[in-house]
């Protein structure tokens, strides 16, 4: 039986104990001292290791003598006011058909020494809502929460733009359908979204007068219950729908431009989308300058800023993904950067 108070054991309720290291509280860590990495994730066995950017996450973690758990989807929950995880050790190997292992499953409770990276997809339904509330306990217990739950839970992708009303084009969010198509109307051509799809689902590129606009507004809106967002069409999107990643609110040097292909107007890799390297622009750091200083604020560590032309459309902070392609085209190391900044939080 572990003689450990229960808050300090990580393995709660097994024959064998684990008891996550705290932090001194008298001398810094060092940059030697191994992290717990706990990872928050959809299911490990279905990812594209060679465009999963969480996987490059953990590639690197590992790397550095990190130790990886990888926690089983919908495993999250609370053992009295505890945060805790139904987990598995994790070891990680850039092998496509064999690239990971795991031991058996325990409860591990989340708390000091620990890193805990939050890389579910999107939807933000109420059970990912209820997951940032049980990861807020984790931070609350003094686990380091990547990217911090509060700001998963306070923005929105495609809401969150609008912060930075002078990075964006003309924008409408309504539930009215009349208003949305006064828009399309004034501007002539307009593209149609959710507020909380991803990958270029239920996006809609519509004209002023066209047949179809009265149903794509009924459908968006479901019949006006939700709330949908118009944007001014941006023809620079032929050139590229430009993905630029924020380490603690400083750009990676190079962006991927997701070009459409074909007849398709979505330049989303997940639509088919081709992925091109290119330096940020002048234009892109600019953007970065306006919205980094409050995604560190935030405890946001790793963003994705969408961009077209000189616009921002979106900013990403759920599961933001490239850092492979970018890596692979520019010999970057971006999870390196992350974990440089995630390292010396935790020292801090």
């Amino acid at each position: 039986m572990c003689q450990a108070p229960q808050y300090r054991c990580g393995w709660v309720g097994t024959g064998a104990c684990y008891h996550p290291p705290i932090p001194p509280t008298d001398v810094q860590m060092t940059a030697a001292t191994p992290l717990d990495v706990v990872v928050v994730m959809d299911p490990i066995g279905s990812v594209r290791i060679a465009k999963d950017s969480t996987f490059a996450m953990l590639l690197e973690a590992q790397r550095r003598g990190h130790r990886l758990h990888y926690v089983r989807p919908g495993g999250l929950s609370v053992r009295g006011a505890r945060a805790v995880a139904a987990a598995a050790t994790l070891h990680v190997r850039d092998v496509p058909g064999d690239h990971f292992s795991l031991t058996d499953w325990t409860e591990l409770a989340l708390g000091p020494g620990q890193v805990v990276l939050m890389r579910t997809d999107p939807p933000v339904d109420a059970d990912y809502l209820h997951d940032t509330q049980i990861l807020d306990l984790a931070r609350l217990q003094g686990a380091l929460v990547v990217n911090d739950p509060r700001g998963l839970r306070d923005f929105n992708e495609k809401l969150a733009a609008l912060l930075f009303p002078q990075c964006c084009p003309p924008t409408l969010v309504s539930r009215d359908a009349a208003a949305l198509k006064a828009f399309v109307g004034e501007h002539g051509d307009a593209v149609l979204k959710p507020l909380d799809g991803m990958g270029g689902r239920s996006i809609f590129r519509a004209r002023a007068g066209e047949a179809n606009l009265n149903v794509i507004l009924e459908t968006l809106t479901d019949g006006g219950r939700h709330l949908a967002m118009a944007q001014r069409y941006l023809p620079e999107i032929t050139q590229g729908d430009k993905r630029i990643l924020l380490v603690d609110g400083e750009p990676v040097d190079y962006c991927l431009a997701r070009i459409p292909q074909g007849d398709e107007f979505r330049g989303n890799l997940a639509a088919g989308g081709r992925g091109e390297g290119r330096p940020l622009s002048e234009r892109d750091r600019w953007i970065a300058a306006q919205v980094g200083p409050e995604m560190r604020r935030r405890g946001m560590l790793f963003v994705g800023l969408d961009v077209i032309g000189d616009y921002l459309t979106e900013v990403n902070v759920t599961s933001p993904t490239c850092i492979r392609e970018l890596d692979a085209q520019f010999g970057l190391n971006i999870a390196g950067q992350l974990f440089e900044r995630i390292e010396a939080l935790a020292r801090s």
